[in-house]
């Protein structure tokens, strides 16, 4: 085993341990990030079952283990304009590069279709639909029902939702069908990622104890920050706006860079 697998296989655990307190020294900003493209064609190929999430300051790529369910769910929340969007949309990307067609596709409910015009033309996409259309319902369904069925499938489906807010008031079945993904999705092959405006946490609260794993973008308010899950270790206010991130890992904060294509 050569000393950069066992560093990617080192990574893949990021989003397992979810309850630290430890502080961490924050970086200093990035002036000019290399692009997704850039850093994948430099690190080689990665592990066939972990999905690229972004750049650690120490050089590391931060990987999502799509074998390992104990993840579950995963928020990802913060304030207007601190990159939430983006950040699902270069997820995308990087599985696009990383992954066949037969290993992860990804589908997507959004409340701005507006913003995911680039994103339908991926093979890898499943479907892409507004909040508001009967498609994003039915999308819900059908990834439920194949999720049931899929025990034995090596083939793993990204759920992308891009605003908790937008889907909190679908129809009773539809929302059964959303909770039970969140239960037992990722067990199943079916990783949903969700989106939430910090601020509007209060609208969707019963919600928020679904995701064990969450992603955190800059939040200012620190009463804010901490009813989500932050504490003075976290120093989320600091992090950079659309392209830096945080979450726990093994007891500790780990900041990383979210890379555009």
């Amino acid at each position: 085993m050569t000393d950069q697998t066992h560093r990617y296989e080192q990574a893949l655990d990021a989003l397992v341990d979810l309850k630290a307190e430890a502080n961490a020294p924050h970086p200093a900003p990035v002036p000019a990030l290399p692009t997704c493209d850039q850093i994948l064609a430099q690190i080689g190929p990665l592990p066939r079952e972990a999905l690229f999430l972004g750049m650690a300051s120490d050089g590391l790529p931060v990987l999502l283990n799509l074998r390992d369910p104990a993840v579950g769910p995963i928020l990802v929340t913060g304030d207007a304009g601190s990159g939430k969007t983006m950040f699902l949309k270069n997820i995308v990307r990087a599985l696009s590069l990383t992954h066949e067609l037969s290993e992860v596709q990804f589908g997507v409910i959004t409340a701005h279709i507006d913003e995911w015009e680039n994103e339908k033309t991926s093979p890898h996409r499943v479907a892409i639909f507004a909040a508001h259309e009967d498609g994003a319902t039915e999308l819900l369904l059908s990834l439920a029902s194949w999720s049931r069925n899929s025990q034995n499938n090596k083939q793993s489906v990204l759920l992308l939702i891009d605003s908790l807010e937008a889907v909190a008031g679908f129809d009773f079945d539809a929302l059964q069908n959303l909770r039970w993904l969140l239960a037992h999705g990722a067990s199943r092959r079916v990783w949903t990622f969700v989106t939430m405006n910090a601020a509007r946490y209060g609208t969707v609260i019963s919600w928020i104890p679904a995701f064990r794993a969450r992603i955190f973008g800059r939040i200012k308010d620190a009463q804010t920050a901490s009813a989500l899950g932050g504490d003075a270790a976290s120093q989320l206010e600091r992090l950079q706006a659309e392209s830096q991130f945080s979450l726990r890992e093994n007891g500790k904060w780990l900041r990383f860079w979210s890379l555009n294509s």
